[in-house]
């Protein structure tokens, strides 16, 4: 399994349409066996469901995401876990181990406004499923 992950710094990147790069992590027996950072080219939101599946993906851990881009990631066969913030290798490991915070209704809609600096879809739509990992 390939799995992505938006990648800035260490972190989730939180707006799906506009990371410049993901992390891939290739797993094997739920173990993390190699993993890459690989830069999007200027591709954005619809771009970037067949940038993932070029590259063999399976499943995408991000922030947040409009409707369009969840659709081509459906319809790429691409499973999701939006919603998510924080350490990408922390949240990688948090899936493998089935104690994953993330949103299935995550959805940003503000792609009509003018994103200001600091902006982050993910602090209107980012919510915890409510699964805890202790």
């Amino acid at each position: 399994m390939i799995l992505a992950v938006t990648y800035e710094n260490g972190q989730i990147f939180g707006h799906f349409g506009h990371t410049a790069q993901f992390k891939l992590y290739t797993i094997e027996n739920g173990q993390v066996v190699a993993s890459e950072v690989v830069d999007t080219n200027g591709s954005g939101h619809g771009a970037l469901a067949g940038f993932l599946q070029s590259h063999k993906v399976n499943t995408l851990i991000c922030g947040g995401i409009g409707g369009g881009a969840k659709a081509a990631l459906s319809e790429a066969g691409i499973k999701l876990y939006g919603g998510v913030s924080g350490n990408a290798d922390e949240a990688v490991a948090a899936l493998l181990n089935d104690c994953l915070n993330y949103n299935p209704e995550v959805r940003c809609n503000h792609h009509d406004e003018n994103h200001g600096e600091g902006h982050s879809c993910e602090d209107h739509e980012a919510h915890s499923c409510g699964h805890h990992c202790h």
